[in-house]
């Protein structure tokens, strides 16, 4: 028989071998584009300092990892995801924080929580949560000092935004009414009208409510406008780069508590909780829809997702209820990422032709 020569000029990689294109950097890129209208409201609401405290964040976060991952003798710029924790930590931040508390956040977040623990898939808890809830404890007065809008025609600081208000008032509150919305007017703190340019919008909720739904409240730079946000989630949930399980169950139980129990605190009974103020206040889309989401500190299958969401949405309802804070997404989403390991254990599925013994 002749001898067969065999020639190969390819090389074999390891599965999957078939898919549809995506990469990591592209996905971060996508959510940072998904991130920027929300951004240039913060700026165009909060002035220009504002885009001051979003670029320094995303720079100290680059310069960080930059420079742990030249000592390990890598380069992992090039993944993007430094860019997208530098800006949600921008956007977690007040508008009139001091410029060198994003610097330290965007530190810990990078050095601590991800490059510790091996770089991007390894980390434990979403980096950007982290490093604001290690400024919230660290530094509480500059990151409870809040900006009011431009468009109220003042350059002034509040005491507080919407959900700390009605919190703070609430402690020493006599009496019953209907909810947050009412308080505020009783205690006359400002939700002004909308801009001219952007009154159309407003009406697509009842009274206030459009105020917190466009965003024109104090709050931190990129977590004020529900309505760009949940714009920006659009595109994100149509190209399953976010999965629906931890938003839909996540804020679905929040909002199911809310309505149970959450008229309790101003008198009213069972089943009597704005839901929609609630939602729209603070930072609950933000945190739902882009950062309880994230890949690498999220469950892996649906079930997982499913617990992960409502765990996610029973303590932010406690915390912000009944905790002393005002807002407990933050808290809420980087417990949850510890419970992860544990979910993954519990819903693993099981392994095709397994078969349990005693089961044949």
């Amino acid at each position: 028989m002749a001898d067969v020569k065999t020639t190969w000029s390819g090389h074999v990689t390891v599965s999957p071998h078939l898919h549809e294109g995506s990469s990591t950097a592209r996905i971060m890129i996508s959510v940072i584009l998904c991130l920027l209208p929300a951004g240039v409201w913060g700026v165009f609401l909060f002035g220009l300092y504002s885009l001051y405290v979003i670029l320094v964040s995303i720079a100290a976060c680059v310069l960080t990892e930059f420079l742990i991952a030249r000592l390990q003798g890598r380069f992992t710029l090039n993944d993007w995801s430094a860019v997208l924790t530098g800006l949600l930590i921008g956007y977690n931040m007040p508008p009139s924080v001091p410029l060198y508390l994003p610097v330290i956040a965007s530190v810990f977040a990078i050095g601590v929580v991800k490059m510790a623990f091996g770089g991007l898939g390894r980390n434990w808890m979403n980096p950007a949560l982290a490093g604001r809830v290690f400024l919230t404890f660290s530094w509480t007065g500059f990151m409870t000092t809040w900006k009011t809008p431009l468009s109220w025609g003042s350059d002034a600081v509040t005491s507080a935004t919407v959900l700390g208000y009605v919190k703070a008032g609430l402690v020493d509150y006599q009496g019953s009414i209907r909810g947050p919305i009412e308080f505020l007017a009783s205690k006359g703190y400002p939700l002004p009208d909308l801009p001219a340019f952007l009154s159309p919008l407003g009406r697509l909720l009842p009274g206030r409510y459009g105020a917190l739904f466009l965003g024109n409240v104090p709050g931190c730079i990129g977590e004020v406008s529900a309505l760009l946000l949940l714009l920006g989630s659009i595109y994100l949930l149509v190209k399953k780069i976010i999965a629906w399980e931890i938003p839909v169950s996540y804020i679905g139980s929040f909002a199911l508590l809310i309505w149970f129990l959450g008229g309790r605190p101003f008198g009213a009974g069972v089943f009597t909780g704005d839901v929609l103020f609630h939602l729209l206040a603070g930072g609950l889309v933000l945190g739902a829809l882009y950062m309880a989401t994230d890949m690498v500190s999220s469950p892996l299958n649906r079930s997982g997702m499913i617990i992960y969401g409502v765990g996610a949405g029973f303590l932010t309802f406690l915390i912000r209820i009944y905790g002393s804070f005002p807002e407990g997404v933050s808290l809420a989403i980087i417990i949850m990422n510890m419970f992860v390991p544990l979910i993954n254990r519990m819903t693993r599925p099981v392994v095709f032709g397994y078969v349990k013994e005693g089961k044949e």
